[in-house]
């Protein structure tokens, strides 16, 4: 049985690598492909398609992170009878469903008023999670899988880890120039413990990207505190992880199975992929 937990989305960044798409539209609303009843596909926000996910595993409480100008978001987020009354057929349903889902869930929203990073963007849902573990997720990327979603194992991990503080995800990059890089301290059973972490490094020392999904529990938060201004000026969430690890905290990683697949849409051509793999896959 999955327990009890809380999920924080972040939907903050400019994205302005998709401009001019970008300008009026958070990239975390870029449509993707999925399925819909009697097998129709069908075109959502990639944020939908991450909400109806953690959705699909029992998880009921959600905080959105989200910036200044990301109004939409929030919009689409929220039920519109009005809208819905004026459809007919598949297109009703649908749309009904997706609300039915939103009503039976605990909904906040945080702004993150000045882009200052994703180790920020975290700090902005401490008080939502309070004194409990969370799955924290970027707006921007997901995973499918065919098998056991990479959500659950996070879950399983937590629950045969008590003395773990934080999860993360990752998979082995030709190219770790976009990438967090994991020092691999020790290699587990069904995972890797973590020796250090570091991102986007001149001089990476493993060939292990670390992906925007994690577990972690709340003392994430007081590592942060600690946490400086790196790289961009910003506060990285990589370095309140390796804070922990200096802290003596235990940190572990698994890694993606080898047919998962990437969804990303923070680039061209990470967009054009996932377009190509939701389509094949949905």
């Amino acid at each position: 049985m999955i327990p009890v937990i809380k999920t924080v989305l972040t939907a903050a960044g400019k994205g302005t690598r998709l401009l001019p798409f970008t300008k009026e539209m958070p990239k975390e609303m870029m449509p993707i492909f999925t399925k819909i009843q009697d097998n129709q596909r069908a075109v959502i926000p990639l944020l939908q398609f991450i909400f109806d996910q953690h959705y699909s595993m029992k998880i009921r409480n959600f905080c959105f992170v989200v910036g200044r100008d990301k109004r939409s978001i929030e919009d689409h987020f929220t039920p519109h009878q009005g809208y819905l009354s004026d459809l007919s057929g598949h297109h009703r349903k649908t749309l009904s469903n997706f609300y039915k889902k939103l009503e039976n869930c605990n909904l906040s929203w945080v702004n993150q008023s000045k882009p200052l990073g994703f180790g920020d963007a975290v700090q902005k849902a401490k008080k939502f999670v309070g004194y409990e573990d969370f799955i924290l997720q970027a707006g921007d990327i997901s995973i499918i899988s065919r098998h056991k979603h990479p959500i659950l194992r996070l879950i399983d991990m937590a629950k045969k880890n008590s003395d773990v503080s934080a999860i993360l995800v990752c998979k082995k990059v030709k190219n770790t120039k976009g990438y967090g890089i994991l020092q691999v301290k020790k290699r587990l059973p069904l995972g890797y413990l973590v020796g250090g972490v570091e991102e986007k490094p001149v001089k990476p020392k493993s060939n292990l990207g670390i992906l925007a999904l994690y577990y972690f529990r709340p003392e994430i938060f007081s590592s942060l505190k600690k946490t400086k201004r790196g790289k961009n000026n910003e506060i990285q969430l990589t370095d309140g992880i390796q804070q922990m690890i200096n802290d003596g905290k235990k940190v572990i990683a698994i890694e993606l199975a080898k047919d998962d697949t990437e969804i990303d849409v923070g680039t061209v051509e990470s967009y054009r992929n996932a377009q190509i793999s939701s389509y094949k896959i949905a």
